[in-house]
């Protein structure tokens, strides 16, 4: 319901002259290299791959997705616009991919969740779904640590700020049926930023309120590694709008439907899997909360990471839980430790690559090796990581993971000396970048840094 501005740490590498990440230095950097960009390079037709666990695994999920908020507060009943939804852009300021982000997500939730959702102008009668932007700065000061987020029972700004001195007006707990939704996003971000938030709300403002970090394929999860609607969301969108299932249903009662819808929306997950429950473990949410967070010291933060990796291990998961505990870690000592930082991204590998050897949480990892790689002299290794890597991050179409791997590729290859390939590969990672990290002169900050990691740029 809310995107979390405790993002990961998508693309950050070894720094050149120093151990600090990318993305971690405050001041300014030196201007990037005096390149022209090429224009905005853009995705289309998704492809996502199917659900491969059991329905009743899909089963559990859906329900605890459903009944409880990211708080711990439980939901009563199920609550979901009941006959046709409409999606209204109001007019403001954004990127110009926004528009046509917005028709092809639409396209994808009718074609793949079969919801009868369409796109309205705004202006007419009130949509289902209003989407509104704003300068980041503006919604951070109405709701500090959210990058984007839905609110029900309004269509504004306005109204949302007038219902926020009556709370229980934007409780989601209170609803029986969805009739308006307001979703709000950053007008100052990257292409990349507000599409990405634009798949996150709309598939909350339809269907489940909470996030869930043990699933590994999914963008109602806080680590965000996947971005955009995976084919897990959109077979549990599919099922929230089952005619077996109503507004106003409970727990109870969904759950003794579930079974048949499953069945029916997913014959190859018939059969198999555990349907049993796992409460969250708070004391894990908050360590890796404070770990990501913005609001405490260095020390704290690690300490904090150490914390998630201790429970995590002693509570015997072997899910993503585990990997991104050692994930939040190895970023967090990158920069005053790199050998504890290797030690702890290759122990999240170990964690994702056993879970999904092409999995979006291993190409990131792939990605931080590359540079460890790129960084030692090792074009041969480093070109390797990046190529394993290459195709994940552009069918979960991450540009700003697609842009970097291309960018550390290219300097890889110079290395080899093979420089009209990687002349072409850069000019390539430079319009997945300007989708990806949106200004100018961020996408000329990213292609410095990376450059400066090979070792003869350094030297």
């Amino acid at each position: 319901m809310l995107r979390s501005v405790i993002t990961l740490f998508s693309c950050a590498v070894l720094a050149a002259c120093s151990t600090a990440p990318i993305g971690d230095i405050p001041e300014r950097r030196a201007t990037g290299p005096a390149v022209e960009l090429p224009p905005m390079a853009s995705f289309t037709a998704a492809s996502p791959g199917a659900p491969t666990r059991p329905n009743t695994e899909m089963a559990r999920d859906f329900l605890d997705l459903s009944f409880e908020m990211e708080s711990g507060r439980p939901i009563p009943v199920l609550s979901r616009f009941e006959g046709a939804v409409t999606v209204a852009l109001r007019p403001g300021a954004g990127p110009s991919s926004m528009s046509r982000d917005l028709d092809q997500l639409l396209t994808r939730i009718r074609n793949e969740a079969r919801i009868n959702i369409t796109r309205v102008p705004h202006g007419g009668p009130t949509a289902s779904i209003t989407i509104q932007t704003l300068p980041r700065s503006q919604m951070q000061r109405a709701v500090p640590h959210a990058a984007c987020f839905v609110v029900p029972r309004v269509s504004s700004w306005d109204e949302f700020r007038a219902a926020r001195r009556s709370p229980a007006t934007l409780d989601w707990t209170t609803l029986e049926t969805r009739q308006r939704a307001a979703i709000f996003i950053p007008s100052d971000v990257s292409p990349q930023e507000v599409r990405d938030c634009l798949h996150e709300e709309v598939a909350q403002a339809l269907g489940p309120l909470n996030d869930l970090y043990r699933l590994p394929d999914s963008v109602f999860n806080d680590d965000n590694f996947n971005t955009v609607l995976t084919g897990f969301d959109m077979l549990i969108l599919r099922a929230y709008y089952d005619p077996a299932l109503s507004s106003g249903m409970s727990r109870r009662q969904v759950a003794n439907r579930l079974p048949a819808v499953f069945n029916r929306l997913n014959p190859a997950g018939r059969g198999g899997g555990s349907a049993g429950t796992e409460a969250p473990n708070r004391e894990w949410i908050s360590a890796i909360e404070t770990a990501l967070g913005g609001s405490t010291s260095s020390n704290a933060r690690v300490a904090a990471a150490e914390r998630a990796v201790a429970i995590a291990a002693s509570s015997g998961w072997q899910d993503v839980r585990l990997g991104f505990s050692h994930f939040a870690l190895a970023r967090l000592t990158l920069p005053r430790d790199p050998d504890v930082s290797l030690v702890h991204f290759i122990a999240a590998g170990a964690n994702f690559r056993q879970i999904g050897p092409n999995s979006i949480q291993t190409a990131h990892i792939n990605m931080q090796l590359a540079a460890f790689s790129l960084t030692g002299g090792d074009a041969d290794q480093a070109l390797t990581l990046v190529n394993q890597a290459l195709p994940t991050a552009r069918l979960a179409e991450n540009a700003t993971l697609l842009s970097t791997l291309l960018m550390l590729k290219a300097e890889a290859l110079e290395l080899q000396g093979r420089v009209s390939e990687a002349a072409a590969v850069r000019l390539d990672s430079l319009a997945w970048a300007r989708y990806g990290f949106g200004r100018d002169e961020a996408v000329r900050d990213r292609l410095t840094e990376v450059a400066s990691l090979s070792p003869q740029n350094r030297s």
